[in-house]
């Protein structure tokens, strides 16, 4: 494999300003380190955020390989931090804004007393004040404790001074859906990786779009799209807020030809397809990341668009390998998915095959283990190496989820491990079949109940109630399902990505807490 350039996000924002200075970047709110600078702004006034930030964190006294854990309200500016922390030679954690105080104590003891960068909403000083060696607030007025960083003198520029090929560059965490986020080391030489698969794909279909990006600002896979969007210096939209309310008059008004979120997101803009203005009239391109998406979603978003050959591009990943197949699907295509098939690994960058428990490789059709060998992967579990490696066998990274190959090559992600209900073959398959028999569904996830039977629970839009008929019809060739429980969106647990922490729904409802 030929070497390949690193991916420094600290050096992101000033090579996109040197080519594409007046480039427009489109907020939904105002960035919370620059109010002042409203939602309009250029790559250029973006990169000097970056260059003031880097040197008023260098006065403050953060040099090359602290940890600065990064913790506030969800903004854009969390990438222009975490830019400005690595463009030092520091090593930025992202802490997701979704993340309980609880949490949030236990990693930061995990990072061993890092700097703490927060705003004085997000800041539990009862908490956090003993567990970082410094806090400095990005916004807000001063706490005892605390040190605003808008105070410190940017004075001139510093020199980027970025980390090394293989050094620890980027901590994010997993989703938690399985219990306490692990904290994932990254390096340039993995991210950078990661890039080498999807600028190709970036080429064919984004070079020529206003790119519209609605994700998680602690998740790698925002940072590798941020970079793609930047690349050709067309008009970038960054959504905060994914209420398709607030979403649907900024794309009416921006008209994005490319839009990626994650897979919850999606389901939820189904109904942006007939909102006033047509939103998603101007898409040509969507794009999901993550996990697989339920073909009802994809054939509702490709039907709103007035495009000529809209497409989706499904990428299925984690947060330690970075995307590792990918699938494209049509209009046409769309009706006729299989929600389970998740596509082809990446050429030249993946080696995935199917494995038994003892690492054996399995033929085509076999459903077994998923596992990876590439130069993508991460390096560690901060203070969590041993599980890190236990991971590994034979030098092959296991997923964690169940799967498939078919005779193409193709892959079929039926389950995560842990989720796996053993009287259904695959959950993942049963819900997207329910979610296409009944559009009412907003989400339906199946869990074990008490019983260690299969539980489905059902969220329907506006909350209306299930019909029961029409919820009998569409499960009568089923595998035998309790009664579904039926519970308020907002209710279910998620993650920072906004997948189901289906343990914790679990465990809520057998404790009665929904």
């Amino acid at each position: 494999m030929r070497d390949f350039p690193t991916f420094c996000i600290g050096e992101m924002f000033d090579r996109a300003a040197a080519r594409h200075p007046d480039a427009q970047v489109i907020l939904d709110l105002p960035l919370g380190i620059a109010p002042a600078d409203g939602v309009r702004l250029t790559v250029a006034r973006l990169a000097q955020h970056v260059r003031r930030l880097s040197a008023q964190l260098r006065h403050s006294g953060v040099v090359r390989g602290d940890r600065v854990a990064i913790y506030k309200t969800d903004n854009f500016d969390i990438a222009l931090l975490a830019a400005a922390v690595q463009r030092i030679g520091a090593v930025p954690a992202l802490l997701s804004p979704l993340l309980e105080s609880e949490v949030v104590e236990r990693l930061l003891g995990t990072l061993g007393m890092p700097w703490l960068l927060t705003d004085r909403r997000s800041f539990d000083a009862g908490r956090f004040a003993a567990l970082a060696g410094r806090v400095l607030l990005c916004a807000g007025e001063e706490a005892p404790g605390t040190r605003s960083l808008a105070r410190q003198p940017a004075g001139p520029d510093v020199p980027p001074d970025p980390p090394g090929r293989h050094e620890p560059a980027f901590i994010s965490h997993t989703s938690g859906t399985t219990g306490l986020p692990k904290l994932v080391v990254q390096t340039p030489d993995a991210l950078g990786q990661r890039l080498r698969q999807q600028r190709p794909l970036a080429r064919l279909t984004w070079r020529h779009e206003t790119v519209a990006l609605s994700m998680s600002f602690v998740h790698a896979r925002f940072y590798s799209a941020l970079y793609l969007a930047l690349s050709y210096g067309n008009p970038l939209v960054v959504v905060v807020d994914s209420d398709p309310a607030k979403v649907g008059p900024i794309f009416a008004r921006t008209r994005p030809g490319a839009v990626e979120t994650q897979p919850n997101t999606f389901i939820d803009w189904e109904v942006l397809a007939d909102a006033p203005g047509r939103p998603l009239a101007g898409v040509r391109y969507y794009s999901a990341t993550f996990d697989a998406m339920h073909p009802r979603t994809i054939q509702v978003l490709l039907g709103a668009s007035t495009r000529r050959r809209p497409l989706f591009l499904q990428l299925y990943g984690q947060t330690e390998t970075g995307p590792v197949t990918g699938n494209v699907y049509t209009a046409r295509s769309a009706h006729h998915a299989d929600g389970r098939c998740v596509g082809w690994p990446f050429p030249r960058v993946i080696n995935l095959r199917i494995v038994d428990q003892f690492g054996k490789r399995l033929p085509a059709g076999k459903v077994g283990f998923i596992a990876i060998r590439s130069r993508t992967l991460a390096v560690t579990y901060l203070g969590e190496d041993a599980r890190f490696q236990g991971q590994l066998v034979d030098g092959w990274w296991r997923m964690g989820d169940m799967g498939k190959m078919d005779r193409w090559g193709r892959v079929h992600l039926l389950d995560r491990e842990i989720d796996h209900v053993g009287a259904i073959d695959s959950n993942l398959a049963v819900e997207d079949e329910l979610m296409s028999a009944l559009p009412e569904l907003r989400e339906i996830v199946i869990v074990a109940d008490g019983a260690g039977r299969p539980l489905p629970v059902v969220c329907t839009r506006d909350d209306a109630a299930l019909d029961g008929a029409r919820w009998a019809a569409a499960t009568r060739h089923l595998p035998a399902l309790a009664t579904p429980r039926h519970v308020p969106f907002d209710r279910v647990p998620r993650t920072a990505t906004w997948k189901v922490r289906r343990l914790e729904l679990a465990r809520a409802l057998r404790e009665g807490a929904l």
